[in-house]
């Protein structure tokens, strides 16, 4: 009778525990259920928010299912950023991260997340560079000149930044690091303003993005005498790097990945981790590499975890030797 009765109770609690498995499992099979968003930290319209609506229309085909954005700019990219940390770690939340993330903890001590503790890496989606850009009525024809133009007249040379921290402001401060050069360094809102007074000759050159810059390139306005990334773009594949132009090693990127809140399954995390790899290889985002000059990479997670801790680590060097604040 014991042994029946032992027998009778294993039962039970075998389709009990089956149960329970078998009630968790439709959770994932059917991921995804309803609408995904993607946390843009940046207003509409930039280069972030182009990449982040190609790849949700991309995405949403390959899962069958609404991949939105939502945009939540404000205090450098920390207000959306948050808003993503904050989130059910179900997978219906995702952030474009960018080089911003990697910058701001070595820019705020106070940060309302922690940028490793609180977040999943998805893929490292794509990596970008900047354009050295000068005026061309500019006797400045290339990175030697650039040089050869500071160390003659140091503090007469200037060059525009928009937004503390950005890419565009660190590849300069790195570029007077590492060139032993000083640029006096003039703040602007945005690239379009800091592109007006280049034109105007107010200052002698930036550091931009090639989306702001490039059509002023081609139609002969501006001049672009290297690129900010380690190696040469087969967008401009006349440019030179700055690091082979006179300053060797330079390197500067710019970079996307996608993001969810720590604690997401990992079932989740590697779905939407071969979705993204999909997608970048669309044509959409093949045209969008060669606008944006973008090189897609569409990595594992365990790569954007590697990859953003040697940025980070890079750009606290550079922040701290040049005293860089947010005001």
């Amino acid at each position: 009778m014991q042994i029946r009765r032992t027998a009778v109770n294993f039962v039970t609690l075998f389709a009990f525990a089956a149960s329970i498995v078998l009630a968790s499992m439709p959770a994932f099979a059917a991921y995804p259920e309803r609408i995904i968003r993607i946390v843009v930290p940046f207003a509409p319209g930039g280069g972030t928010d182009v990449v982040a609506r190609t790849l949700a229309q991309e995405m949403a085909k390959d899962l069958g299912a609404s991949v939105i954005i939502e945009n939540k700019p404000g205090a450098g990219t920390i207000i959306g950023t948050q808003s993503v940390a904050t989130s059910a770690p179900d997978g219906y939340t995702l952030l474009m991260g960018t080089f911003a993330n990697a910058v701001n903890p070595s820019l705020n001590a106070k940060l309302p997340y922690d940028a490793h503790k609180d977040f999943a890496a998805v893929a490292l989606i794509a990596r970008s560079f900047n354009l050295v850009v000068v005026n061309t009525a500019s006797p400045i024809k290339s990175i030697g000149d650039l040089i050869a133009a500071a160390k003659a007249e140091p503090d007469k040379l200037s060059y525009g930044t928009y937004g503390t921290g950005t890419s565009a402001h660190l590849a300069g401060e790195l570029f007077k690091h590492m060139a032993k050069v000083n640029l006096t360094t003039v703040p602007y809102k945005g690239a379009a303003p800091a592109i007006t007074d280049l034109l105007g000759g107010q200052i002698q050159v930036i550091f931009t993005t090639v989306a702001s810059a490039a059509s002023l390139v081609a139609a002969g306005q501006l001049r672009a005498i290297a690129v900010t990334s380690a190696e040469r773009s087969p967008a401009f594949p006349q440019l030179p790097t700055v690091s082979e132009a006179g300053v060797p090693g330079y390197a500067a990127e710019a970079w996307y990945g996608l993001y969810a809140p720590a604690k997401t399954p990992p079932d989740i995390i590697d779905r939407l981790n071969k979705s993204t790899a999909k997608a970048v290889q669309s044509e959409p985002f093949k045209k969008l590499g060669v606008n944006e000059g973008l090189v897609m990479v569409a990595e594992p997670p365990e790569a954007l975890d590697r990859y953003f801790s040697v940025e980070e680590a890079r750009w606290r060097k550079v922040i701290e030797e040049a005293g860089i604040k947010i005001e």
